[in-house]
């Protein structure tokens, strides 16, 4: 099992930008995707992004495509997460994953070690 512990989160204005980043433990990291989830008020927690093992291929949302940018550094155990031209709906509680699998994936299930959530607040 995995502890994974989000950081990097804050208050943003729309158009600003803000880079997220996870570090894991306890289980070796390199070995699977990773993926960044989020959640806002009132709402089911969807898919942001994801990325592969080795970290050359990534899938988005389709909300953060062109804005958003995940990457991954194994010698650190951690992954980030980029947000540029951020707008108020991308306002959420974020949350890193670590998956079983090793391509990327949007399945939620296919995830089962999860960090404690980072809040990200755009202001208009």
């Amino acid at each position: 099992q995995a502890q994974l512990v989000e950081s990097g989160g804050g208050l943003v204005q729309a158009g600003g930008s803000l880079r997220l980043s996870c570090t894991a433990s306890g289980r070796t990291f390199s070995s699977n995707a990773m993926g960044w989830f989020r959640q806002a008020p009132g709402k089911e927690r969807e898919f942001v992004g994801s990325i592969d093992w080795i970290g050359g291929i990534r899938s988005y949302a389709d909300s953060v495509k062109g804005r958003f940018t995940m990457m991954r550094d194994n010698a650190k155990s951690t992954v980030y997460l980029q947000m540029n031209s951020l707008k108020p709906e991308d306002t959420a509680v974020y949350y890193c994953a670590a998956a079983r699998v090793k391509g990327p994936t949007n399945v939620e299930a296919l995830y089962d070690d999860w960090g404690q959530g980072t809040q990200v607040t755009v202001s208009s």
